[in-house]
């Protein structure tokens, strides 16, 4: 190609050039070109193969936004997992140190103190008062005079222990300071002190923790849990008097129910059922275990987790504890964890005539003694 030039060069001819012209880039091509230039940027920006990719969605600002992906999505979750649980935990601790201030100091002084409930074994005393509303009509109400213990349960848990021992209201002891009379006399007598006093003389039980049940909040926190569902047979109970009286009355077909905390609480309560008059208060301690069964298995199901910012306010609401938020929490952790314990009642031998010509219940030492041992070994 040289040597042609060359020869155009002495023959004094111009050489031959190829003319290219561009037109204007249109509105189209403009577009096309920044498409293409996205395009590289996706690649990897430089254009260079194996370059790093990183994909950007532009936005009406010109700026970049990261895509959703799958990766992301759960992120976001489990950010919002862990701020309901933190919210969750955040009103737990709050109510709990509130309701904490609530038991009285000589309730207190008569504990034992025992490790974190998770990893010792802790005997926890449930009290239960049987107080009734001003204007009740129920027969032998003492409405507005010092009420007696309606449940008296021990709870032991932690350290690989699960066991719940009820107490029945009318079992006869010896109450420090009082003589022989009905168990639940000693709530009346000297308040949740001497309740546990006494039962630690009775059962030589030592009792580490105290939970007085709030009848005014209980059924709140069933209500959060979203209900209980509860087998029972037929049951026809009144209680302070009865609907009719300002009370509550419940009726069941046999069967399994589904109950609000109103019901629930109504049947905690119930000791005399027309509808089966041979249930007695061993009946009634027996419920109050499967209803206990019955909120653990509410607060283990799935969708309480969506509820959980309202069962952790109104847990530590529905009863007067020396436990702090930590150890409460333990302590439910602690019960979660344990599973289902058989129901265990102390069961009575024969029946009393005490001082008063009152009709009590007496356990044999054998049937208490064996009765320790199980709780203390569950």
């Amino acid at each position: 190609m040289a040597d042609d030039h060359d020869d155009v060069s002495r023959r004094g001819e111009r050489p031959a050039y190829t003319l290219y012209r561009s037109k204007p880039r249109g509105l189209r091509e403009r577009l096309r070109g920044e498409d293409a230039d996205l395009d590289e940027l996706r690649e990897g920006g430089s254009g260079e193969p194996g370059g790093p990719r990183r994909r950007l969605r532009l936005g009406r600002s010109g700026r970049g936004r990261a895509a959703l992906t799958p990766r992301r999505v759960l992120k976001w979750v489990v950010l919002a997992v862990v701020a309901w649980l933190a919210l969750s935990l955040v009103l737990f601790l709050v109510s709990a140190q509130i309701e904490q201030g609530k038991v009285s100091s000589a309730a207190k002084a008569e504990l034992r103190s025992a490790g974190f409930p998770v990893t010792s074994a802790n005997t926890i005393l449930l009290l239960g008062s049987d107080a009734r509303p001003q204007g009740s009509k129920e027969p032998g109400a003492d409405v507005g005079g010092p009420s007696r213990s309606d449940t008296i349960m021990l709870w032991r848990v932690g350290g690989g222990h699960a066991a719940r021992l009820s107490i029945p209201r009318d079992t006869v002891v010896n109450i420090p300071g009082h003589g022989l009379a009905k168990i639940n006399a000693a709530y009346a007598y000297g308040g949740a002190a001497l309740s546990i006093r006494t039962i630690e003389q009775y059962l030589g039980i030592p009792v580490n923790h105290l939970i007085e049940v709030s009848f005014e909040n209980f059924p709140k926190l069933i209500d959060a849990l979203g209900g209980v569902d509860v087998t029972t047979g037929r049951v026809c109970s009144e209680i302070s008097g009865g609907a009719r009286n300002g009370g509550w009355t419940l009726n069941l077909q046999p069967g399994t129910h589904h109950l609000d905390g109103r019901d629930a609480l109504v049947l905690a309560r119930t000791r005399k059922n027309s509808c089966n008059p041979a249930e007695n208060d061993l009946t009634r301690a027996k419920r109050q275990q499967q209803i206990l069964s019955a909120m653990k298995g509410s607060l283990l199901s799935p969708t309480s987790f969506f509820r959980l910012p309202w069962i952790s306010w109104y847990a530590p609401k529905a009863m007067q504890t020396d436990m702090g938020g930590a150890t409460l929490l333990g302590f439910f952790a602690a019960a979660a964890a344990s599973g289902s314990p058989p129901v265990e009642v102390l069961r009575p031998s024969a029946f009393v005539t005490l001082p008063d010509g009152e009709s009590a219940l007496q356990v044999s030492p054998a049937e208490k003694q064996a009765a320790v041992q199980r709780f203390l070994n569950g």
